[in-house]
């Protein structure tokens, strides 16, 4: 595919994906107003929405065709990735004031309501995706969703809520703390286990949940869970690399942030050339994985090889 379509089939799908997430915004209302409001704020601040797309993608990759199931697991999947960006911009965590090129939640509405907003983006997240199986199904006038539906539903739910939980998300991010406090370089186990937790699980469980939705089979689920690892890896790799070579402008929050947190990253261990060569490994890998899977994933191959060559 040329560049230039590409791109501009990029575009296109992340406005889509903007317009989903605004089908499945909370109520800014009554008492709980202004939580609504950060969470809206937060869920709305623009950014690539690679794990919807990623979920989007990969169910079209196996056949599925029902924007019903799909699309409230996708705004999902953006509520949790931007619920764990407004706890991470937090004082007590890395005390970022500006993201996406403007200020953080909590620099906006105050320390107490971005962690409310944090909060709220995750449990709404869960609320959303089980929109997938209707919200007034359980009414004497419908019919419940059929069995091979609700298990689909259950078999990712399950799958989103250990990845981007203590075995996945949270666990990485508590290692990720941690390490701030040590003074000698970290292992590449410690390293690793950060980067495949904090960012790489939630990537996988973003594909892995639009294969098991579209029908995909174990096998095959597990397939799309090493490719995503792949790329969550090489994903945040080209990240610790931005921190140190991109320009805030382009970035839209400040470069050198992981330096002035005392974070060690892939690049501070094992400098630029080596983190390079991984990435284009990591991505080539995955490429792949990708090629023996069904369906047509030209445009998930290009989405690949964008994202490491991105410049924010």
């Amino acid at each position: 595919m040329e560049e230039q379509k590409f791109e501009a089939l990029l575009q296109e799908k992340t406005a889509e994906i903007e317009k989903i997430l605004t089908r499945y915004l909370p109520r800014e209302e009554g008492y709980a107003k202004t939580a609504a409001q950060a969470m809206n704020y937060s869920l709305m601040a623009g950014g690539k929405r690679l794990r919807p797309l990623l979920m989007q993608e990969t169910y079209g990759l196996f056949g599925g065709k029902e924007d019903s199931l799909i699309e409230p697991f996708m705004a999902a999947i953006e509520m949790i990735h931007t619920y764990s960006l407004v706890h991470d911009d937090l004082p007590a965590m890395d005390n970022d004031k500006y993201r996406r090129g403007r200020k953080t939640t909590w620099a906006v509405y105050g320390e107490g309501m971005g962690i409310l907003a944090g909060d709220g983006l995750l449990n709404y997240a869960f609320e959303t995706a089980l929109k997938s199986i209707g919200d007034d199904w359980e009414t004497e006038q419908k019919e419940a969703p059929d069995t091979d539906r609700l298990l689909a539903v259950l078999r990712a739910l399950k799958v989103i809520g250990k990845k981007a939980g203590i075995y996945g998300m949270i666990g990485g991010q508590t290692a990720d703390i941690e390490a701030e406090e040590i003074k000698e370089p970290l292992s590449r186990e410690h390293l690793m286990f950060i980067h495949e937790n904090k960012t790489a699980a939630l990537i996988q469980a973003s594909m892995m949940t639009g294969a098991i939705l579209a029908g995909a089979s174990r096998k095959q689920v597990q397939a799309v869970e090493q490719c995503a690892w792949n790329i969550g890896i090489a994903f945040q790799i080209q990240d610790d690399i931005l921190d140190v070579t991109g320009d805030s402008r382009e970035l839209g929050k400040m470069a050198g942030s992981d330096a002035q947190n005392n974070k060690q990253t892939y690049v501070t261990v094992w400098g630029l050339e080596r983190a390079g060569a991984d990435v284009e490994k990591l991505s080539g890998e995955a490429a792949d994985i990708l090629e023996k899977l069904p369906g047509d994933h030209e445009f998930l191959e290009q989405l690949i090889r964008y994202l490491i060559h991105r410049r924010k």
